[in-house]
C-alpha cells in the first residue's frame, strides 16, 4: 500500500514526535522502533515497562442477553462460564477445524447489560466484523468500536507507572478487568485488563480515542516508562512463545496442531455439557481424541545463525519433516530461536532437527515453549 493510503492511529503525530520509524503494518503506518533501538526496547520492557500502541488491533462489543452464548456457537472455548470482569483466550475457527483469528474476550457488562468486549487482530478485523454480523447479528448486538484506542503497557514495573493514574488497576490479577478512570485531564474513563502480548506483568487500556495521546503522554512521563513499537512486540512475543496469526497460526492449522488446546475448556470437550456446535467442532475433537500429525513447536539453534521464517525443516538425511513460522535471535537468551510444525514423531523436546538456510543445514533443538518463562500476576 502507498504511503497514502495507510490508515495511522490517534498516536500517529506522537510517534514522529518521539522519533519512530515508521513502517507499513496490516494497512497501517505503525512504529517499528523509536531511536533507541529494537534491543533495548525489548531489554527495557523485561527490566521496567514499555508502552505500545496498540490501537491498529479491532474492538467489537457484543451485548445482549444473548451475547455468550452467540459467541460460543463460533468459538470452541467455554463463553457462558466467563465471570464477570474476566478474560479468556479463544479463537474463531472454520468448518476444516482452522483458526480464522485468535481473540481476546473480556465479560464485560454495563447498565445492567451483559456484554462481551472482544480485542481481534488488525489484519483479521474487517473480516471478523463480517464473521461476527452475519452470524450473531440476530442473537445479539454487534458493535465495533473505531472510536477507542488500546495502549498496552507492559513489563515488571507497569503496575507502579499505571497506578500513579489510579491505584485500583493494581488489584487486577492476570486476565481480569474493569473500568476505571485515569487521572488525565479532568478524568478519562477507560477499560483496562491485565494482559499483554509479551509474556510480561502489564496491562492493556482502552481509552476513548480523542484521549489517547494525552494519556499516553502521561505514562511516558513515568520515569519506568519508555516507548516500544512492533520490532520488540515481536520478539518478546516469541520469546513468550506467543502465537503470530498469519505466521504461526492460520487458516490452515488447528488449535490442536498449534498446542493451543489448552483454550479448550473441559465443557466444550467431547463428553462435555456444551460439547461441539461451533465450526469445524467434529474435526477438532477427533485429532482431541488421536492427537494431530504435526504440531507447532519451539526450537533453540545450536549455531549462532538465526534461522527465519520459512526455513524448511529436515531431519538429518535431509528429508522434510516442516517449516519455520517465527525466528528471530533471542535479545534475552542470545541464541538463535524459532517456532514451526513438524511430524509429531519429531516434536518431542531434545530432538535434534535441521533448518535449510540459503542451502546449508543448521542444527536446531526442539525446545519446550516458552523460551522465557512468564512473569504474569496472578495474585
Amino acid at each position: 500500500m502507498s504511503a497514502d493510503a495507510l490508515k495511522t492511529t490517534p498516536l500517529q503525530d506522537l510517534h514522529r514526535e518521539l522519533g519512530a520509524r515508521m513502517v507499513p503494518f496490516a494497512g497501517y503506518e505503525m512504529p517499528v522502533h523509536y531511536p533507541g533501538g529494537i534491543l533495548a526496547e525489548h531489554r527495557w520492557c523485561r527490566e521496567s515497562a514499555a508502552l505500545f500502541d496498540v490501537s491498529h488491533m479491532g474492538q467489537v462489543r457484543l451485548a445482549g442477553a444473548d451475547a455468550a452464548a452467540a459467541l460460543e456457537s463460533l468459538v470452541p472455548c467455554d463463553i457462558v462460564d466467563l465471570a464477570p470482569g474476566r478474560q479468556r483466550y479463544a479463537l474463531f475457527t472454520n468448518a476444516a477445524g482452522g483458526i480464522l483469528d485468535d481473540l481476546m474476550v473480556t465479560r464485560a457488562p454495563h447498565d445492567g447489560v451483559d456484554a462481551l468486549l472482544l480485542v481481534v487482530n488488525a489484519a483479521r478485523r474487517d473480516a471478523d466484523l463480517a464473521h461476527l454480523t452475519t452470524h450473531l447479528g440476530g442473537r445479539c448486538l454487534v458493535q465495533p468500536l473505531p472510536d477507542r484506542a488500546l495502549l498496552a503497557l507492559q513489563g515488571p514495573k507497569a503496575v507502579q507507572a499505571l497506578a500513579r493514574l489510579n491505584p485500583a488497576p493494581a488489584a487486577l490479577t492476570f486476565m481480569s478487568g474493569g473500568r476505571f478512570t485515569l487521572a488525565v485531564g479532568g478524568g478519562v474513563e477507560s477499560f483496562v485488563t491485565r494482559s499483554g502480548y509479551t509474556g510480561e506483568d502489564g496491562f492493556e487500556i482502552s481509552v476513548p480515542a480523542e484521549a489517547a495521546v494525552a494519556v499516553a503522554r502521561a505514562l511516558l512521563a513515568q520515569p519506568e516508562v519508555r516507548p516500544a513499537g512492533l520490532g520488540a512486540r515481536d520478539t518478546l512475543r516469541l520469546e513468550a512463545g506467543l502465537c503470530l496469526y498469519g505466521h504461526d497460526i492460520d487458516e490452515r492449522t488447528t488449535p490442536v496442531e498449534a498446542g493451543l488446546a489448552w483454550a479448550i475448556q473441559k465443557v466444550r470437550r467431547p463428553g462435555g455439557a456444551r460439547a461441539g456446535h461451533y465450526p469445524g467442532a467434529e474435526v477438532i475433537a477427533l485429532q482431541l481424541e488421536r492427537g494431530a500429525t504435526f504440531r507447532r513447536v519451539g526450537l533453540t539453534g545450536l549455531e549462532r545463525i538465526p534461522v527465519r521464517e520459512g526455513a524448511v525443516l529436515q531431519d538429518r538425511r535431509g528429508h522434510r519433516l516442516g517449516r519455520v513460522t517465527s525466528g528471530t535471535t533471542s535479545p534475552t537468551l542470545g541464541v538463535p530461536i524459532a517456532m514451526g510444525y513438524v511430524s509429531v514423531e519429531h516434536a518431542q523436546p531434545n530432538a535434534e532437527i535441521w533448518a535449510d538456510v540459503r542451502g546449508k543445514p543448521q542444527p536446531l533443538r526442539v525446545t519446550p515453549l516458552p523460551f522465557v518463562p512468564h512473569r504474569y500476576h496472578r495474585g
